[in-house]
């Protein structure tokens, strides 16, 4: 994306394609020039789900040797020669920060804008945060509250509000159900196809080696659709991006907009 639009002007034609560490594949039809992005030989380390985001072109443009490696032949790779980085430990975070904490990342970016945490279900102002931004729905670490544990269930955005509750994982909570949309489909044919009824596909709604069985339904007008997994996934919330598989072909991403069963 942002990498290859500024060699793109920085060398105009001095490149073919752009490589990159990413644990992904691209599988090419020469005669069509269309390609698939299509699940590496490492599944925990697989990262398809944030490459699902890239379109036609940006895909084409690109390279991912280390796809058809796992974690443990790269390494072996880099050990036979003797590479500086052969004994560094996996990153935990977002690689291109290097040692700068996330939230030291965001508060340099996005400031910080004090504002009260909330029981959700008293509405019992219990603390304050540096600012909504800083927390996810579903987070449980760093919210500095006692008598826990506590879960951010949602944000007030306008009054810069984080709602807690201790109830957000509960077994008679079903979240296995979710409307999603604006769609970003790889798979072109996928995306201009007709759907009728439900579709069998595999979906993940978080970076990892988990993935569900899952039926998918179009709305009439294509705006949106509605997802039900085969599991409960007591994670999911608004504003995450659910990502779509057929196989192992990643067919492309949408935003997951709100609950159908939560």
């Amino acid at each position: 994306g942002a990498f290859y639009a500024h060699i793109a002007k920085e060398h105009p034609n001095e490149f073919d394609r752009v490589a990159s560490g990413h644990y992904a594949r691209v599988a090419r039809d020469y005669k069509s020039d269309e390609v698939e992005l299509v699940l590496s030989s490492d599944t925990l380390k697989d990262q398809t789900y944030f490459l699902a985001h890239l379109n036609q072109k940006q895909l084409s443009l690109a390279m991912f040797p280390l796809g058809y490696l796992t974690k443990s032949e790269v390494r072996q790779v880099a050990e036979a020669a003797d590479l500086p980085t052969k004994d560094r430990k996996d990153s935990q975070g977002i690689c291109f920060l290097g040692k700068v904490k996330f939230k030291e990342f965001v508060a340099e970016h996005l400031g910080k804008c004090p504002g009260h945490i909330v029981e959700e279900e008293t509405s019992t102002v219990l603390g304050q945060h540096d600012g909504y931004w800083f927390h996810t729905i579903g987070q449980r670490q760093g919210l500095g509250l006692s008598h826990g544990p506590w879960y951010v269930v949602r944000k007030d955005i306008p009054s810069n509000t984080v709602y807690v509750s201790k109830n957000y994982y509960s077994e008679d909570k079903r979240r296995d159900a979710f409307v999603c949309g604006q769609f970003n489909w790889i798979d072109e044919d996928f995306d201009s196809m007709s759907l009728v009824g439900m579709v069998d596909l595999q979906c993940k709604v978080r970076h990892g080696a988990r993935m569900y069985d899952c039926t998918f339904k179009l709305s009439p007008n294509r705006d949106q659709g509605e997802v039900f997994l085969q599991e409960d996934d007591q994670g999911l919330a608004a504003g995450q991006y659910a990502v779509f598989y057929h196989n192992s072909v990643c067919l492309g991403s949408a935003k997951i907009l709100g609950a159908l069963s939560w």
